[in-house]
């Protein structure tokens, strides 16, 4: 039934089926408990570093890095562990689906900083849209003196802010010729390294459940990433990218079934907000596109 579909039909499947996984992987991450966030993250990272090696010995692909992208992948590996450690913090003190969509803010933050560093110019539309989804941002972070969760709120803004900014840098390696299997071991060893020592000097025994729960994390987070991967190969982004906008649709609905958790009317108002400028963002280049 797959193979009868068109291929933007299949691109939306897949990228609906990472967008299930990613959100998965946020309920693990909240369901292993009371865990440090820097334990949660080197686990998680443990298991995708497994994955990316044996896809790169399946693929018989050579594992080098070049200098003329060297740097990229670096700060592409600092901006993205900060960034999921910022995620996974954010994951345990907030609603899931405002830490869902904090994160999900990213594609924002990467139309400004490819500014300077991809010297692409944003149409005004972009610009637009980047200042309304901000916006609806402070809908869900609400930086008032009564909000007992603006911190975590911040750390989560931060949690898209470096997704926004290592997904820039992917770009400018892959560009210069770096190998998406390479990209991701090298982003795997590094959160794994970076990690590491914080977990070893703040170490909580964990229980079989938990070690399993995390397990199930990092299965999800494969699901999630081999699906958006699979996902742009049968369309382009901006034939998709809306789609991805499904994963806080599926974080609030696992929160309210397995947490208990209600959104605000005003974190409500916040999606609204940002969804609306993705679609309108969406619809725009879909058109361009035709």
């Amino acid at each position: 039934m797959f193979k009868k579909l068109n291929n933007q039909t299949k691109g939306i499947v897949c990228i609906i089926l990472a967008a299930i996984g990613f959100s998965l992987m946020t309920v693990f991450v909240r369901m292993s408990g009371d865990l440090p966030t820097m334990q949660k993250a080197f686990f998680r990272n443990a298991f995708a570093l497994v994955i990316a090696v044996a896809t790169l010995i399946i693929k018989k692909e050579k594992f080098e890095i070049k200098k003329e992208f060297g740097f990229d992948i670096f700060f592409r590996c600092l901006f993205g562990t900060t960034g999921l450690i910022a995620n996974f913090y954010a994951i345990d003190k907030l609603v899931l689906a405002d830490a869902n969509m904090l994160n999900k803010l990213s594609p924002f933050y990467a139309i400004v900083l490819s500014i300077p560093l991809l010297k692409e110019k944003p149409s005004k539309l972009d610009i637009t849209a980047t200042i309304i989804a901000f916006i609806g941002a402070l809908f869900i972070i609400r930086p008032t003196g009564s909000n007992m969760e603006l911190v975590p709120a911040l750390v989560g803004l931060y949690g898209g802010v470096g997704a926004g900014v290592a997904y820039v840098f992917v770009r400018r390696a892959t560009g210069k010729g770096a190998k998406t299997p390479v990209i991701v071991i090298c982003f795997s060893l590094f959160s794994c390294m970076l990690t590491f020592p914080f977990m070893v000097f703040n170490f909580k025994p964990m229980t079989l459940i938990q070690l399993l729960i995390l397990i199930l994390a990092g299965l999800s987070a494969a699901l999630g990433q081999f699906s958006i991967t699979t996902a742009y190969k049968f369309a382009p982004a901006k034939k998709l990218s809306v789609f991805d906008y499904t994963q806080v649709i599926f974080a609030t609905v696992w929160g309210l079934l397995i947490f208990k958790e209600k959104p605000t009317i005003w974190s409500v108002i916040g999606y609204v907000i940002i969804i609306s400028v993705a679609f309108i963002r969406w619809q725009k280049a879909r058109k361009n596109s035709e």
